[in-house]
């Protein structure tokens, strides 16, 4: 708990989702293969904020 205090803000489940959402657009990504595409325009956005199995998670749900 201490660290907690420490730490960036992790974004919520549904910032990441509209972050997912414009990058897609951005990279005007359309099927499973743009994973890598999404997942770099999203780095620098996210960069320590949100676990990345997460956003893994829902970029793959929206590409597939």
């Amino acid at each position: 708990s201490i660290l907690q205090d420490f730490l960036p803000e992790q974004l919520g489940e549904e910032e990441i989702r509209e972050l997912v959402t414009e990058a897609i657009s951005a990279t005007e990504a359309s099927e499973p293969a743009d994973i890598g595409k999404v997942m770099g325009a999203l780095k620098s956005k996210i960069k320590g904020n949100a676990d990345m199995g997460l956003v893994s998670r829902i970029v793959k749900e929206n590409l597939a």
